[in-house]
């Protein structure tokens, strides 16, 4: 698991720091013994959602057969529950699966 911290709140802002800092450490776990690695993801407004999925998508796809998903959300029970499942579902990879938030009850993108 790779956490994702510190990201600016404009979406285009957050892209650029997120391929900057985070894309080099995940593709340095991948390169490396991880078979699957899941990034997690701040909740964000809406407008982060496009170039989250198209960092994940394309990240999985470099790094195939390993597999690459994105947690999205604030709720420590529900990202524990997702990454639990993501650890029993082989074929998932490349996905962006928001959780819903204690604090606010939407969805996190």
């Amino acid at each position: 698991m790779l956490r994702i911290e510190g990201l600016p709140p404009s979406a285009l802002d957050a892209a650029a720091a997120f391929h900057a800092g985070y894309l080099p450490q995940a593709r340095a776990l991948l390169g490396g013994e991880v078979e699957a690695l899941a990034l997690v993801f701040p909740e964000a407004s809406r407008d982060h959602a496009g170039w989250r999925r198209a960092a994940v998508a394309d990240l999985a796809r470099a790094a195939a057969p390993k597999r690459v998903n994105a947690i999205a959300g604030e709720d420590p029970a529900a990202i524990e529950e997702t990454l639990a499942w993501l650890a029993q579902a082989p074929g998932v990879t490349g996905q962006l699966l928001p959780v819903n938030s204690a604090q606010t009850g939407n969805p996190a993108i």
